[in-house]
């Protein structure tokens, strides 16, 4: 192995060092033969043996003269070394002697620099920054590309990385690169945050209104801050009002946010200190200072009560009290059946007449007024109130369904009967107060464990309670509807509370206690889930898989129902499963375009789906289990094109005009709890 290898050895990329500081090879006389012939600057290979023979000695020699940094040029017949682009060119230094080398090679340019060692220095550096930039970007590249495309994996000889934690880190020969995914720095920062808002030991608190649209905006921005804030809502807490007026001013609205004790002002001025930057720094102050007792305080449960002097005791409670105990109270048989703690017509009138010294005319009319008032009603429920001993009547809170009755506490409520307008808006206001604080944000999901333990649902159970003896048949026609809904709603959202969750059970039929054994007492009268839904608000139709009407021709509350189905009431309505549509309650003025609101709403999340290429309609169950309500199937499939976007309305459309045949499937409903 001898001159030819000096040939066949590559340039080392990082070394360029001027020709007179190579050494000579081991034999000059065959190097200087083979500049001389031009059939030299093939590489002429030996035989084996020679090879195997020479092989180690000389490849020995070669490794010293490239440690000692001598530049192994390639064949003349191949591209020669230049300088990087841009540097002036000087002719090289001849040799010592005044002539060529010896070797007769020719002497090349380099670069212009008072030190021709450091200019040499510069062109290896460059070509080796640009190798490694080639070599890192081409890394990079591959490795980004499979993490897109997970089959894809780089060669094992050219990287390696390792993942953990939301970082990527890629090994390459000297050098190591570390990814971070963007989601891991957000969830970092996240982390951050929350730390850094945990130790917080001031207050952020803000007075709010149910469905004020500012208030809403505030909430969000502070709960996607993850910062904690306490909201004082004062339609759920009325007697803060005074509060705010001499926090903030008489003229204030809502919302007013407070840092501690000190006034930050409304929507406008948290904005304007968002943008500024301000905002951050004024709650990082809150960290190290302690909140004050200045500050507004927290509503706590059971202890912020609402204020007693408001509720006036009702005119007939002392008349009450005594009928209650000298009226001889009995099981008694009427019709065959048996009858519990009741009394007869006639012995009331006796009683009233002792008691009031009255004559008997006057002592029935007190019977009549006790009976409008709800405080008696007939065992059957077939007249007000008359004399008699075959007429048997009870006091409310001896009614066998009272164990049934959710918003009744052991005894009726003695105070005087509120507006049913008045209570139902009441009602309305603290559990839109209710989803704002524990639902998510599009009203699916309610986070029923909070709710329960809640200064505000503790308030609506209270407030639940004066609907016992409202005159529900004094709302107006216009009101009744609304009334209902709301009614419903919130009762699902309580049955779910004090029940403990829906049973495990699935389908209509098994949930079916559910719908009919949770009641509230309304105006003396029991309405259940399935009563509102089938008895009020469907004109006091069958509940599917029934044969019997919620009401009889003689039931009193088919006063209430409404005159004609309005198939939008379905979509309206909330039974706490994930498949019903979403929990919402409705204002007393312009429910029509709210209903319209919540089936457009409803049918475009996935309560219609087309397949044109089937020619199928995807349909809710909802509508197959009324489809008494709805039609026919292609009056269904025109009803529901007032309340689909224009891409499905026009598939619809295409399906309903070609004349072709159209198929009808119903979707799977998900009977699991909306928690």
């Amino acid at each position: 192995m001898g001159e030819e290898t000096l040939v066949a050895m590559p340039l080392a990329p990082h070394l360029h060092l001027p020709p007179n500081h190579l050494a000579s090879p081991p034999d000059p006389t065959a190097a200087k033969h083979r500049h001389e012939d031009p059939a030299d600057d093939v590489v002429f290979q030996p035989a084996p043996h020679v090879r195997a023979a020479a092989g180690e000695e000389k490849d020995v020699y070669y490794a010293r003269k490239m440690m000692q940094g001598v530049v192994l040029r390639p064949p003349a017949h191949l591209p020669q070394p230049e300088a990087p682009p841009g540097l002036a060119r000087a002719a090289s230094a001849p040799a010592p002697n005044g002539h060529d080398d010896e070797q007769g090679r020719h002497h090349f340019d380099r670069s212009a620099s008072t030190n021709s060692s450091a200019a040499a220095d510069v062109a290896s550096i460059g070509r080796f920054l640009r190798d490694r930039r080639d070599v890192l970007s081409s890394a990079i590249t591959r490795r980004i590309s499979s993490l897109k495309e997970p089959t894809t994996t780089p060669p094992a000889d050219q990287v390696h990385s390792t993942f953990h934690g939301g970082v990527q880190e890629i090994h390459l020969p000297n050098v190591k690169v570390t990814v971070r995914l963007k989601e891991a720095i957000a969830a970092d920062a996240a982390e951050d945050d929350d730390a850094a808002y945990a130790s917080i030991k001031g207050r952020v608190s803000f007075f709010s209104r149910s469905g004020c649209r500012d208030c809403a905006a505030v909430r969000a921005f502070l709960r996607h801050s993850a910062l904690p804030y306490v909201e004082i809502n004062l339609d759920v807490f009325p007697e803060r009002e005074p509060e705010l007026a001499s926090r903030a001013g008489a003229a204030a609205r809502v919302p007013q946010i407070f840092l501690n004790e000190k006034l930050l002002g409304g929507l406008v001025v948290l904005n304007s200190l968002r943008n500024s930057g301000e905002f951050e720094r004024r709650v990082r102050e809150l960290a190290g200072r302690r909140c004050p007792d200045a500050a507004p305080r927290v509503p706590v449960y059971g202890f912020d009560a609402e204020r007693d002097d408001e509720v006036e005791e009702d005119g007939m409670v002392g008349i009450v009290r005594v009928l209650r105990h000298r009226l001889p109270i009995q099981d008694r048989f009427a019709r065959v059946k048996l009858v519990k703690n009741c009394f007869s017509g006639a012995d009331m009138v006796d009683s009233i007449v002792n008691h009031l010294e009255c004559s008997r005319k006057k002592a029935v009319e007190i019977g009549k007024e006790l009976a409008r008032k709800h405080f008696i009603h007939h065992v059957f429920r077939e007249n007000d109130f008359e004399d008699g001993t075959q007429n048997l009547y009870r006091f409310l809170e001896h009614d066998p369904a009272v164990p049934k009755y959710y918003n009744f506490r052991g005894s009726t409520n003695d105070g005087e009967p509120r507006a049913a307008a008045t209570v139902g808006q009441r009602m309305t206001k603290i559990m839109v107060a209710i989803l704002e604080a524990y639902a998510s944000d599009d009203r699916r999901r309610i986070d029923y464990g909070r709710v329960a333990a809640s200064e505000e649902f503790r308030r609506y159970a209270n407030l639940a309670r004066d609907l016992q003896r409202v005159d529900v048949f004094a709302l107006p026609a216009g009101e009744r509807l609304p009334f209902f809904l709301n009614l419903h709603n919130a009762m699902a959202i309580h049955a779910v509370i004090r029940n403990g969750g829906q049973p495990s059970a699935v389908g209509v039929v098994d949930r079916r206690s559910f719908f009919a054994d949770f009641q509230y007492v309304v105006g003396g009268y029991p309405y259940s889930l399935t009563t509102i839904k089938n008895g009020i608000l469907r004109a006091n139709r069958r509940q599917p898989y029934t044969i019997v009407r919620p009401f009889g021709s003689a039931d009193k509350r088919l006063e209430l129902a409404e005159r004609q189905v309005n198939p939008l009431v379905h979509f309206a309505l909330c039974n706490a499963t994930r498949s019903s549509p979403t929990v919402r309650f409705f204002s007393t003025q312009g429910v029509e375009p709210e209903l319209r609101h919540a089936a457009r709403e409803f049918l475009l999340d996935g309560g219609v789906e087309i397949d044109i290429e089937t020619r199928t309609v995807h349909l809710t169950r909802i509508i197959k289990w009324y489809s008494a309500d709805f039609g026919q199937d292609r009056d269904i499939l025109r009803w529901i094109l007032n309340y689909l976007d224009p891409t499905k309305a026009g598939l619809l459309t295409h399906l309903l005009n070609d004349g072709g045949p159209i198929s009808i499937a119903y979707q799977d409903y998900d009977w699991s709890l909306n928690v």
